[in-house]
């Protein structure tokens, strides 16, 4: 299973939200590059990127941060947060960024995700963001009545591999992810499922790896110490190798 550092990004800050509450944030860091970097020196390849503004707003206010984290790591990363447009998707590709994650456009424009799949495949995900089981869409505040198991099964059907899911009641808590819900994406779909949301340790890690989850997201568990990127690591190679 593969570990993704997570960095939310808010007017140029390194921040986490409670349950996508946006008046309840805490600023970590400054220097989102500087974050970047310590991860890489931990021995991550990846990262996971929320562009905070551009999920409320679709605008592109920290580009130039992403783009510094591009060019002065290694790290192959992914990003999401107001990318609503074919434009918007080159964009970030063409700026050096790994994968794109399309969120409130694939709930609601069809056609958009079916365009962006048929011409960039496996470099879109989807993140598919859960409010007592429904899709949340625009920053997690706008709730929707699509059921998200169902929407993932439809997005497989779509030609969609990757899937970002991540269960808002449990984002920024650090009380562990929702197990039965990636039990059930996993005996129900294909998809490659990387569990977002509540990851607070290692065995939380160990436990998604055994229903063979794709990967993981850790952000707040990172920052508060928790653990770190190197036991993380160790962990999930350890576990491989039991498996």
């Amino acid at each position: 299973m593969i570990l993704y550092p997570a960095i939310d990004l808010k007017d140029g800050n390194c921040v986490r939200l409670e349950q996508g509450d946006f008046n309840k944030q805490v600023i970590y860091q400054n220097s989102p590059l500087e974050v970047a970097l310590e991860f890489e020196k931990s021995g991550a390849k990846v990262l996971h990127i929320v562009d905070l503004d551009g999920a409320r707003t679709g605008e592109r206010k920290n580009a130039s941060i992403i783009k510094e984290i591009v060019q002065n790591t290694k790290l192959k990363i992914q990003i999401g947060g107001g990318i609503r447009s074919l434009e918007s998707i080159s964009f970030w590709l063409e700026l050096g960024v790994e994968r794109v994650i399309l969120g409130t456009a694939a709930m609601k424009d069809r056609q958009l995700l079916e365009q962006a799949i048929s011409t960039y495949g496996d470099r879109i995900i989807v993140g598919v963001d859960a409010k007592n089981s429904y899709v949340a869409i625009n920053g997690w505040e706008e709730s929707t009545n699509q059921d998200s198991f169902e929407f993932c099964k439809q997005l497989e059907l779509l030609g969609v591999k990757t899937v970002v899911y991540t269960d808002i009641s449990k984002d920024g808590m650090l009380s562990g992810p929702n197990i039965e819900a990636y039990k059930r994406l996993a005996e129900e779909t294909n998809l490659n499922i990387i569990a977002s949301g509540g990851v607070s340790t290692l065995n939380d890690l160990e436990t998604l790896s055994q229903l063979n989850i794709y990967g993981a997201i850790s952000g707040k568990a990172l920052y508060e110490g928790k653990f770190t990127v190197e036991e993380a690591l160790k962990c999930l190679q350890e576990e491989l190798y039991r498996a």
